[in-house]
């Protein structure tokens, strides 16, 4: 049986990630799915959880002041390839948990949506670069 595990920020978890420009272009679909994230969790009124991630890619970003490299040190601990990777600060997506594009770790067992979870010192450089940044937010399943 699966287990979801309830989202804090920190969590990186498997999600289809829809990048802005292709939801502009009428996407409703990430092209794959990969690790993101969670950069805000936050129970609403109707006591839907509703979750903002960032994508986290092996592209180098054209304007290094909107991502985060993440150390490789860091890959390891979440079982990561050992690839260089950014977490991307410019846009974000938001949806109500845990929402149809969440996805098993392929490779793992079928119970995990989760790598693990982003030091402290990281995920606030992260929250950072994006309030710095006006991330642009694709609502998704919101």
């Amino acid at each position: 049986m699966s287990h979801i595990p309830e989202p804090f920020p920190g969590l990186v978890i498997s999600y289809s990630y829809l990048w802005r420009k292709d939801y502009k272009a009428g996407r409703e679909e990430g092209v794959k799915d990969r690790p993101c994230a969670v950069i805000l969790s936050k129970k609403t009124s109707g006591d839907d959880t509703v979750v903002t991630v960032a994508a986290i890619t092996h592209t180098q970003p054209e304007n290094p002041d909107m991502a985060g490299e993440i150390p490789l040190k860091v890959k390891e601990h979440l079982k990561l390839d050992s690839e260089r990777s950014w977490i991307v600060c410019s846009e974000v997506n938001r949806f109500i948990w845990p929402g149809p594009d969440l996805r098993r770790i392929k490779g793992r067992k079928d119970t995990e949506f989760s790598y693990g979870v982003l030091p402290p010192k990281l995920l606030t450089k992260t929250t950072q670069t994006l309030i710095k940044s006006l991330a642009k937010i694709v609502k998704r399943t919101v």
